[in-house]
């Protein structure tokens, strides 16, 4: 029923696909409008709102290595390593 069609992209200019399958998904969500922008510009309008993420530095309170984290730690509170962390929501 759906087809591939060639689109032109309205921020930079490059010719993008619009694919069957893409056209069913829009049909699904009652979408009427095909998409105006290729992927790469939609994901960068999408993310041109969103500051960069601060991260801080902190010791593993398990293995004593160091972690980053996004929000600052307080003295409190334990932090846990990527690794720590993944061990103990594994058990």
């Amino acid at each position: 029923m759906y087809t591939d069609k060639t689109l032109k992209c309205k921020d930079c200019g490059a010719d993008f696909v619009f694919t069957a399958g893409e056209q069913e998904f829009y049909a699904e969500k009652g979408f009427v409008n095909e998409p105006q922008r290729c992927k790469a510009c939609r994901d960068a309008r999408k993310n041109s709102g969103k500051g960069a993420r601060t991260f801080y530095d902190a010791t593993c309170a398990v293995c004593g290595g160091v972690a980053r984290v996004p929000f600052e730690p307080k003295e409190d509170r334990p932090v846990l390593c990527s690794e720590c962390f993944a061990k103990q929501r594994g058990e």
